[in-house]
């Protein structure tokens, strides 16, 4: 494949990408889940307040990084949901460029398109892209991490028919492999300010590391490349970035820790039965019940489309008969050598071990990053909390494909050959296949499509998820006139206040930018619980929103304040007078 219509290739990918990560962003998904809107409330805290925090206790607790960088947003854009999206959409594109570039330091060009592709049109990465969770940072991170990482050692490799090793002497500054490993090094330890699953990330840093190492042991380095200097500075890079946060954990060890005791198989009474469960129902979400919640999937449908899917389990085969292939080719060397000789020399057996690191490679991070999963057990399958598995399940796909498209390679070669005069019949039908490959490659577009914007984001399941309806009252209330009272009311807590309201009230807080009492007093807004309901001033026109649909607030606000008419003209419930 020529470099241009490379480039013309990834081009088109990069621009599905985008497409599908920005497209009608301000109303798919609709409404705003009350998570992203307390990320949307601690971005008006750090901005008006001056609250800018490594990590948000609130809901849970939440790595800083994420919302600052959505309170930016904020700032610059205004107070609506697109807007606490726009860096999701902005990082779920970028991911798709990483992995590109990750999977052609691993294996080839074409098996990095075709990654990139699955991943551009992967509909349970795009649901995550359009959605203000700081989770989709850490594939990012991920695979430019080790972009970088790969890119380092390649560039310090001397071992001949290395791809793109270069002649001994003076690198140009971007050519010195301390720049990509100081980048690597840089970004593993910003994953960490990503999300909880990215703690785990330094167990598949070491091996590609060791191996590197044991390149450096055994000389197959260029000279002066100093592998034992370039690991130090990756890991010093590494921990200068995760270091505030580090030492943020060290204060506040209950925060690290977060709710993931509660979680966690090791409160189970069977740990290890809960584990093999745990496990089962998050290996088969690729190709049969993925998430059944209607925020993260199509409710129980697989993580992947079916073909997409099949090319997974392929790819994944693959990757196992190479590694199985390489203990079978060592053996037969050992077989064929001449006594007293029997074993292999070192530098022989890492030749044919680094032949298949790549592989080993990507089974090792599908099945350490599988166990931030795998050991909690709260509604799997799990598609957030498994985003870390969506690199490594699309160059899974991309290597399925690969063994496809070399199978019939193969086949063709051999029926030219023993079927020369059918030459022209045989080109004709190759070249029909490649049209067919492009017409699985329209399809899966298509049905990326159809599923997020045609069946999905319309769906009144996803719309309930989240939270239409209060959305609608968040917009309704910025249209009201300021002079008019505005009561929002609940009986979720029997106080509302500034620092305990209720998690269902943040995408009226944040639309409204309603947060500080200066603001409600200015935009008159108040947020009240059952118990103040007597705080309630109607003695000129005023409007009563309650946030719960529930005949018991319609009651008490009834026999407190005589007069109320119940309007139901704007969608929702409302009491005025």
């Amino acid at each position: 494949m020529s470099g241009k219509k490379h480039f013309f290739y990834l081009v088109i990918i990069f621009g599905l990408a985008v497409f599908f990560r920005f497209w009608d962003l301000g109303s798919a998904p609709p409404g705003l889940w009350s998570d992203e809107a307390m990320n949307g409330t601690n971005a008006i805290q750090a901005l008006e307040g001056g609250q800018w925090k490594l990590y948000y206790p609130e809901n849970f607790g939440r790595e800083g990084l994420f919302i600052n960088i959505q309170a930016l947003f904020v700032k610059a854009l205004g107070h609506e949901s697109w807007v606490l999206r726009l860096p999701s959409a902005i990082f779920g594109a970028l991911t798709v460029l990483g992995l590109y570039l990750m999977t052609k330091e691993l294996f080839s060009r074409r098996a990095g398109l075709f990654a990139s592709f699955f991943l551009a049109t992967s509909f349970w990465h795009i649901i995550f892209s359009r959605m203000g969770f700081r989770a989709i940072m850490a594939p990012l991170f991920l695979v430019w991490s080790f972009y970088f990482l790969f890119k380092g050692i390649r560039q310090s490799s001397s071992t001949p028919g290395v791809k793109g090793s270069q002649t001994p002497g003076v690198f140009p500054l971007w050519r010195k492999p301390e720049v990509p490993f100081l980048f690597a090094g840089f970004l593993l330890g910003l994953g960490f300010h990503t999300y909880i699953a990215f703690r785990i990330v330094p167990l598949i840093a070491l091996y590609p590391l060791w191996i590197f190492y044991k390149s450096y042991r055994d000389e197959k380095l260029k000279d002066n490349v100093c592998a034992p200097c370039l690991i130090v500075l990756f890991i010093f890079m590494a921990i200068i970035a995760a270091s505030p946060l580090l030492i943020y954990y060290a204060q506040n060890p209950a925060d690290f820790f977060g709710r993931t005791s509660s979680i966690s198989i090791f409160s189970s009474s069977e740990p290890l039965g809960q584990f093999s469960e745990n496990f089962f129902k998050t290996i088969q979400m690729f190709n049969f019940f993925g998430d059944f919640n209607w925020r993260h999937n199509y409710a129980g449908s697989s993580q992947l489309w079916w073909p997409v899917g099949i090319l997974f389990l392929l790819g994944i085969w693959k990757s196992l008969r190479k590694i199985a292939g390489n203990g079978e080719h060592l053996a037969e060397r050992v077989r064929a050598s001449e006594p007293p000789q029997r074993g292999l020399s070192a530098s022989e057996t890492q030749d044919v071990s680094l032949s298949n690191f790549p592989f080993r490679f990507i089974l090792f991070w599908f099945f350490i990053m599988m166990l931030p999963v795998v050991i909690s057990s709260e509604g799997l399958p799990h598609a957030l909390r498994a985003i870390v598995l969506i690199p490594p399940a699309m160059i899974f796909a991309a290597l399925g494909l690969e063994i496809v498209i070399a199978k019939f390679q193969k086949w063709f070669a051999k029926w030219k050959e023993q079927f020369p005069g059918k030459l022209f019949q045989l080109n004709r039908i190759e070249q029909e296949l490649k049209i067919l490959l492009f017409i699985f490659f329209i399809a899966a577009a298509s049905n990326a499509f159809n599923q997020y914007f045609l069946r999905w984001a319309p769906n009144p399941m996803v719309y309930d998820s989240f939270q239409g309806d209060i959305t609608k009252i968040a917009h309704w209330l910025n249209n009201e006139p300021q002079n008019i009272k505005k009561y929002i009311v609940t009986d979720s807590v029997e106080i509302v206040n500034l620092t305990g309201s209720p998690i269902s009230l943040q995408p009226i807080i944040f639309i409204t930018d309603t947060y500080f009492p200066n603001k409600q007093n200015e935009k008159n807004i108040y947020y009240l619980g059952s118990a103040e309901f007597d705080k309630i001033d109607c003695s000129s026109v005023c409007e009563i929103v309650p946030v719960e649909s529930k005949p018991t607030i319609y009651e008490a606000l009834k026999n407190k304040i005589p007069g109320l008419i119940i309007d139901g003209k704007n969608g929702f419930i409302m009491l005025k007078k």
